[in-house]
């Protein structure tokens, strides 16, 4: 009897993609991350909604198939590009930022790492086609709001280098954004000016009562000793210019925190309550910091890696980086052996909803939105700034490789990244499978 053919080639496609899948997954959750059974099925639970939730908690994934495709507009590696790391669709969002103004900018710093501005640029519009699909879009739709972000990404690159912007002042607020942003950041407003009338926020001293958050653990009288002895080092990492008398970090509360982001589960994660002053209270959150994902995957930089042996440090230097302003709060410290971060934690915070992106227009103006804002921190973590790693200006080792053909860079881009949505979704049908072949992480008893 002869064979199917085409069920064998397509049978084996998915089982070798599969292979693929159980080894990356393996690896990076299970060895190297060392997440619990509990932690990876947490994760996958979260994953396993949707293909862009997916493709969120599965960057490693991402990295493992993208860097040694042969793109034409790569940067030379002698001239690499502060990256955010893992940028998409919901690591840009709404917060009041230290000087209490209401911005719109990037929010998560964790994969901080340098290599071609490339790779941001490709996680960012393959999660826009994946987002688009999500509510509604068609490939038309996404065709243009691709093609949209790239042409704002190099516009604004432009105006950097031209001087028309100046990448270390700029910032995004209800002045020079509109349709959904501008709401949100009108709402996040309106929500500080309650805030600031609400005189219990600044009379109570409970983690607990001040977050009204159900995911948050009290330490025991063993751990809560452990974690303020080495609350010391923290203070000691602040930057003496931003610095106050050390009484004012004094802890009056710590709690842990339970449950995260997708690509954050398993890490620990505590929030702070600290004196300050004038009976205001401010929440700091310390973070567990781990090695960046596109580490594993570009080629090792021994002058990076010497400035940022601490992994606490490298995430404060990334987002010191690329904000318009630095968090005073930014520090860090090493906790059993795990290297920590801490910042500001506000709780005045706005995402955009499911409701903000369902009109073609307003995602038009989002994405131009999110297009300039990767443009900031691609050129505002180099020589701009006092810190910075670089002696040439990100935004014009980025044009030099873009320039000679804009064109060909939005078609080869936007064709790219049409396939990789394809990839992405038919890889998460994968997961789904190998995720019900595999009783540990899928529920099933």
């Amino acid at each position: 009897m002869k064979k199917n053919i085409r069920n064998d080639i397509i049978e084996t496609k998915k089982y070798l993609r599969k292979q693929v899948l159980d080894t990356i997954l393996n690896q990076f959750d299970g060895k190297l991350m060392g997440l619990s059974k509990e932690h990876r099925k947490q994760k996958y639970n979260k994953m396993r909604e949707n293909p862009y939730s997916f493709f969120r908690g599965s960057a490693y994934l991402f990295y493992y198939d993208v860097t040694d495709l042969p793109f034409t507009f790569h940067t030379p590696e002698d001239r690499p590009t502060w990256l955010l790391g893992d940028l998409h669709f919901d690591n840009i969002s709404a917060f009041q930022n230290e000087h209490q103004e209401i911005v719109f900018d990037v929010d998560d710093f964790d994969e901080g790492y340098f290599g071609s501005y490339l790779y941001d640029v490709m996680r960012m519009v393959v999660s826009i086609r994946l987002m688009s699909s999500q509510h509604g879009y068609n490939e038309e739709d996404a065709d243009t709001f691709v093609e949209s972000f790239l042409t704002h990404y190099i516009k604004q690159l432009e105006d950097f280098q031209s001087g028309a912007n100046d990448p270390v002042q700029l910032q995004f607020t209800k002045v020079n954004t509109k349709a959904s942003i501008k709401r949100v950041l009108d709402n996040l407003e309106q929500r500080q000016t309650a805030h600031k009338l609400d005189e219990s926020v600044n009379k109570y001293d409970s983690i607990q009562w001040l977050m009204g958050d159900d995911h948050l653990l009290s330490l025991s009288t063993s751990e809560r000793k452990e974690f303020t002895s080495i609350w010391e080092d923290y203070i000691d990492s602040i930057p003496a210019s931003v610095k106050k008398r050390r009484n004012y970090y004094s802890v009056k509360d710590v709690m842990k925190k339970e449950g995260a982001g997708i690509g954050s589960t398993g890490l620990e994660r505590y929030y702070i309550l600290i004196e300050g002053e004038h009976g205001q209270n401010i929440i700091l959150e310390a973070k567990e910091a781990r090695a960046p994902i596109p580490a594993y995957f570009f080629p090792y930089d021994e002058k990076f890696w010497y400035d940022h042996k601490h992994q606490g440090r490298r995430v404060v230097h990334t987002q010191q980086s690329m904000h318009h302003l630095a968090d005073p709060y930014l520090g860090y410290f090493t906790l059993q052996g795990h290297d920590f971060y801490v910042r500001e934690r506000s709780p005045l915070t706005g995402e955009l909803e499911a409701q903000d992106l369902q009109d073609p227009k307003s995602m038009l103006e989002t994405i131009k939105t999110m297009a300039r804002i990767t443009a900031k921190i691609h050129a505002r973590a180099d020589a701009d700034i006092e810190n910075g790693l670089m002696d040439y200006h990100s935004e014009e080792a980025i044009l030099d490789a873009i320039q000679r053909n804009q064109k060909e860079f939005i078609q080869q881009i936007n064709v790219w990244s049409k396939h990789y949505q394809q990839v992405v979704e038919e890889d998460f049908l994968l997961f789904n499978e190998w995720l019900d072949e595999n009783a540990d992480f899928s529920g099933q008893k």
